[in-house]
């Protein structure tokens, strides 16, 4: 099991940029997979991003393409989200979670991630 704790949200203009960063303890932080996602107001949750252990592969969801970025530090056992040209539709609670296994064809299912951190709310004005 590992424990997840996100920090970095706030409330940002249009435009803006704001980091998320996910810090990871219990599991080996380089043995599994990370993933973004997030709950607007109303909706379901949603995938952003994800990363695999060793950070070589990378997959974002279309709508934050060329937006944001994730990366992972597996000396500080943190992975992080650059949310850059951020726009109202991003305002949402956003969670990092962690994925244990081989598989990369599910990566953006919620239900393959086993451990969730609480949130952190990302709020962009218009």
């Amino acid at each position: 099991q590992v424990q997840l704790v996100e920090s970095g949200g706030g409330l940002v203009q249009a435009g803006g940029s704001l980091r998320l960063s996910c810090a990871a303890s219990g599991r080996t932080f380089s043995s599994y997979a990370m993933g973004w996602f997030r709950q607007p107001p109303g909706k379901e949750r949603e995938f952003v991003a994800a990363i695999s252990w060793s950070g070589g592969v990378l997959r974002y969801a279309d709508s934050v393409k060329g937006r944001f970025t994730i990366s992972r530090d597996n000396a500080k056992n943190t992975v992080y989200l650059q949310m850059n040209s951020l726009k109202p539709d991003d305002t949402a609670g956003y969670y990092c979670a962690a994925k244990y296994g081989s598989s990369w064809y599910d990566i953006e299912q919620p239900v393959k991630y086993a451990d969730w951190g609480q949130g952190t709310q990302v709020t962009v004005s218009s």
